[in-house]
């Protein structure tokens, strides 16, 4: 198993499944996250994403009714280190631009490759591959680190 690189300075992106893994604990991806999480309680780092990652983290503990649940990620979005970014008009041209350019990418991607372009993220953290083909993103796919 590789480990996470984290940059030295600048915000680092997450994605949605980011959140997910770390806050539900997955058995395979919450372990290589935990060096960004400790450097994020160290005040090393900081996490940005987009709002809409608030939305895509709560419609499974909504949809169980898992009022625990979505506290945890409520709270957790709060934290120091972690910072909501707002969908803008730019965004949404970003984000249509990138969707022009690649038929295949949803929406949803196409708004967190624009929000995470537009903050200057050093790292754009992921577990989909998709991200690479847009140009000029710093990407890291998670199961990269995990190996064969």
């Amino acid at each position: 198993m590789g480990s996470l690189i984290l940059p030295a300075s600048g915000p680092v992106y997450a994605d949605a499944q980011i959140f997910i893994y770390s806050i539900e604990k997955h058995p395979t991806y919450s372990l290589p996250l935990r060096p960004l999480w400790e450097a994020v309680a160290r005040d090393d780092l900081e996490v940005v994403t987009s709002e809409l990652t608030l939305l895509e983290t709560l419609v499974g503990p909504l949809r169980q009714g898992d009022v625990v649940l979505e506290t945890d990620y409520e709270r957790f979005f709060i934290s120091p280190g972690i910072r909501l970014l707002p969908i803008t008009a730019l965004i949404l041209r970003a984000a249509a631009r990138h969707r022009a350019a690649l038929r295949s990418l949803r929406t949803p991607d196409a708004l967190h490759a624009a929000t995470g372009g537009s903050c200057g993220c050093t790292l754009f953290l992921t577990n989909d591959a998709v991200f690479r083909r847009i140009p000029g993103l710093p990407v890291a796919i998670l199961d990269d680190l995990l190996g064969p």
